[in-house]
């Protein structure tokens, strides 16, 4: 195996015999195969549109299959080998109404007439002959590049998946999808065409996180300043964990009046702030953090856990029998939640002791989405006209388990009571229940929501510049952004397609990115890794 998709890549360059993450060697195998399955299905998909043939149930899998990839999401080689059968099954459908269209359907590429094998253990050897990025010989920067664009693709089908759960898609974003993995099919494509087209997917992924958006606030209201308890309440409790706000809207309905209270884990905290989320009298508070404590703080929760999306570790795995898994999230031994129906996370919640006492472990605020921030900009201008406010930090992204993290929470402490601090995805649990004060009656630390959030932050940056009459680049802001796997990319990209510039990266940089590739990304944004706290501080403010 091969994969150095994550922050986590072992000695800083790639997993090769077993993933940091606990991948196993036949996992990665079927993970490449499965993308190449799916981009032998692009091949038709692509050619399909100039004919006018759009197959929805092709461009939902697409992204489904994509997003199945990411970093901790399936690692269930039974799940994945029927996936890898399906992109088959769809792309010789798709392929014969092509062809009914006068489409041209004699592709030479061998993901076009790609044949699974008839076993695991054939299916596996085929995967390691893929062994994605393919073409070793291949010039290193392109390589690169290449790999970049498909690491961000799987960012941008995760967003476009929760999209289309909570009724939203756009058909270019399935395009821009399809054409993509087709493009990491060619050889002609030169330097400077391979860079346009991973700024695009940075723009493709910004109308993914609209959508997104959009669908959330629409069902659930926009996020309001919210008091979320830390601590635990007496009773039966079940925790949900990940991102999807409709399964944690379903599981809020159908465990009503069963007496169960619900609590959100990581990146569901600002499910707290939603008006029709936090309207339910049984959704209690947030327990634990993101990443760093998860396995012991799973091991030591009384209740059912649900996981929504790719927010798990490997040593969680080891108390499956009370956690489930939903939509394409997969583990051996772990019962996966089909259709929303939920009754068997509450059988488990109800048949497990629960927490034995109230708790009280103090509180955090949430909320702080566009809404909430755009309607106190005119205090927030003002401030910074009267220099009450000196500077903005954007501190935010993915945790993580490698040493290097405690970064995050020291700039955050160190960052001066005059500046502001804005924060989203599962990176503020290094700092979020920290009490920094306020300014002007405005808290300093303003959680703004889950890493697709990174919309809203976009949303309040430009109207602050507009306000201001400047670029965001003039803005007294700074990134201070932390990755992991593969939505980060995806943001990253969206931030370097906007134009953003002096953003400061870590806790490393990524495996996939070459010299000269990171020199293209120096000169056109002045990305830079951190430094220590100190001297990032003093770099910023002078």
């Amino acid at each position: 195996m091969f994969c150095n998709q994550c922050e986590q890549a072992a000695k800083g360059t790639g997993c090769t015999k077993i993933g940091v993450c606990g991948k196993q060697n036949s996992t990665a195998a079927l993970q490449d195969l499965l993308i190449h399955a799916v981009e032998g299905l692009s091949l038709f998909a692509v050619e399909g549109r100039k004919v006018g043939v759009v197959d929805s149930e092709v461009n939902l899998f697409t992204c489904e299959a994509v997003f199945t990839t990411l970093t901790n999401v399936n690692f269930d080689d039974s799940r994945l080998l029927t996936l890898i059968n399906k992109a088959v099954e769809l792309r010789e459908v798709l392929k014969q109404k092509v062809a009914a269209a006068g489409g041209k359907t004699d592709f030479t590429e061998a993901a076009a007439s790609f044949t699974p094998a008839s076993d695991a253990d054939g299916l596996t050897a085929q995967g390691e002959a893929v062994n994605l990025p393919s073409d070793k010989d291949e010039n290193p920067d392109i390589l690169s590049l290449k790999e970049v664009l498909l690491y961000g693709l799987k960012g941008l089908a995760a967003y476009t998946d929760h999209a289309k759960i909570m009724g939203q898609e756009d058909d270019t974003v399935y395009a821009f999808v399809q054409e993509a993995l087709v493009a990491i099919l060619q050889k002609d494509i030169g330097l400077d065409d391979w860079v346009a087209l991973v700024l695009k997917c940075g723009e493709v992924n910004l109308r993914a996180m609209e959508l997104l958006d959009a669908g959330n606030t629409g069902a659930y209201g926009h996020p309001v300043p919210t008091e979320v308890p830390l601590g635990a309440k007496a009773g039966k409790a079940i925790v949900v964990s990940g991102h999807d706000l409709k399964d944690l809207a379903d599981i809020l309905k159908q465990t009503e009046g069963k007496g169960i209270n619900v609590y959100t884990h990581g990146e569901m905290l600002p499910c707290h702030g939603y008006p029709e989320l936090k309207k339910y009298s049984h959704f209690y508070g947030h327990y634990g953090t993101a990443w760093q404590n998860q396995a012991k703080e799973f091991a030591e929760f009384p209740g059912a856990i649900v996981m929504t999306t790719n927010c798990i570790q490997k040593p969680v795995a080891s108390y499956a029998d009370n956690i489930f898994t939903t939509g394409l999230v997969a583990w051996p031994g772990v019962t996966h939640i089909g259709e929303h129906d939920y009754s068997k996370v509450i059988e488990k919640a109800l048949a497990l002791d629960g927490f034995a006492e109230d708790t009280d472990k103090g509180t955090v605020m949430v909320g702080f989405a566009r809404n909430t921030v755009l309607s106190v900009a005119d205090k927030v201008i003002e401030a910074v006209k009267n220099k009450d406010i000196k500077h903005f930090f954007l501190v935010g992204g993915c945790d993580g388990a490698k040493p290097g993290r405690n970064y995050y929470t020291e700039i955050v402490e160190k960052i001066p009571s005059d500046c502001m601090v804005l924060t989203l995805a599962c990176g503020k649990f290094r700092f979020f229940d920290k009490k920094l004060g306020d300014i002007g009656g405005i808290p300093r630390l303003l959680d703004i929501g889950q890493c697709n959030d990174a919309y809203s932050a976009i949303q309040i940056a430009s109207a602050l510049a507009g306000a201001f009459d400047c670029g965001v680049n003039d803005l007294p802001l700074s990134f201070i952004l932390s990755w992991y796997e593969q939505k980060a990319v995806a943001i990253l990209l969206t931030l370097f397609h906007l134009g953003i510039q002096d953003i400061r990266l870590g806790p490393s940089l990524p495996a996939f990115v070459t010299p000269n590739v990171l020199d293209v990304l120096v000169k056109n944004f002045n990305i830079k890794p951190i430094s220590t706290p100190e001297e990032d501080l003093k770099a910023i403010l002078g």
